[in-house]
């Protein structure tokens, strides 16, 4: 139906020979409010292109502003000893995004969310900041667990990247996962931060929590060429894709990998089930 028509209890509006806009003559001859919105709509036309013309030159302005006010927090975090474990993702958006041409922090939150479950139940492992929790996950999943050990990272999702299906929990995964069974587990730039042991035994843990049909999703990085660590803070980056496969493969029966590159950074990106996965179908 038009929403023009709301504004009469008679049908939708006569058309102009020409085809466009309402006639200045309702149905059954009535001149009302369809002669008042054909006229306001012609006399304000000019006006509301300078308004948007004004109104673009504004939001330029104020994202101008937020870049640098982004950056300087970037700064203030990044650029001093110590630096956090996790990394606030709307730095990203209002900064990296545009000044650094970097799209990877959206390819992250895509790749999980394609293969996440309608209604799944999900649980999020090292949620960092909740961005992608709450602005890429959070629209598909019925109910999100999002666990993280940080001290300041859960206070930061709750208070900036909350939603009502999404509950935050400050918990070591090292110590074990919250209980139940889930569809849906990403463990999202983080299983870089454990030892090759660590990684088995939480491994294990997710393969319980995943049952038949759970599909486990998530992103680290590969090494350096010169071997040198990307963050101080990593316990072991993966020399290439079949590095990282063989973690999968002794407890998934469907496991891929695929990688992308940026010229600063070589991803990598996984998939793990007991059931196929068409990743990109």
């Amino acid at each position: 139906m038009n929403p023009l028509a709301r504004l009469s209890p008679s049908a939708e509006p006569q058309k102009h020979k020409s085809g466009y806009g309402p006639a200045l003559v309702a149905p059954g001859g009535r001149v009302g409010r369809w002669a008042l919105y054909s006229a306001t709509k012609t006399i304000w036309l000019p006006s509301r292109q300078l308004l948007i013309s004004l109104l673009k030159g504004l939001n330029y302005l104020v994202r101008k502003v937020s870049s640098f006010t982004h950056f300087a927090q970037f700064a203030m975090q990044w650029g001093f000893s110590p630096r956090p474990e996790w990394f606030d993702h709307y730095l990203d958006q209002h900064w990296q995004w545009s000044a650094r041409n970097n799209s990877l922090w959206v390819e992250r939150g895509v790749f999980s969310r394609m293969v996440i479950k309608p209604n799944a139940r999900m649980l999020e492992i090292c949620c960092g900041d909740g961005f992608n929790t709450r602005h890429f996950y959070s629209s598909r999943a019925s109910s999100i667990t999002a666990v993280d050990f940080d001290k300041d990272a859960i206070p930061h999702a709750r208070r900036y990247n909350s939603a009502p299906n999404i509950t935050y929990v400050q918990q070591d995964i090292r110590d074990g996962l919250p209980a139940g069974s889930f569809d849906n587990i990403v463990w999202d730039a983080a299983i870089e931060h454990f030892t090759e042991i660590e990684i088995s035994k939480i491994l294990k843990d997710l393969v319980d929590r995943l049952g038949g049909n759970g599909v486990l999703s998530g992103y680290t990085i590969v090494e350096a060429p010169d071997g040198r660590k990307g963050n101080a803070l990593h316990e072991y980056e993966f020399k290439d894709k079949e590095d990282l496969r063989r973690f999968f493969t002794p407890h998934f029966s469907f496991v891929k990998v695929w990688e992308t590159f940026y010229p600063t950074r070589h991803n990598l990106y996984f998939v793990a089930s007991q059931a196929p996965i068409d990743v990109f179908g």
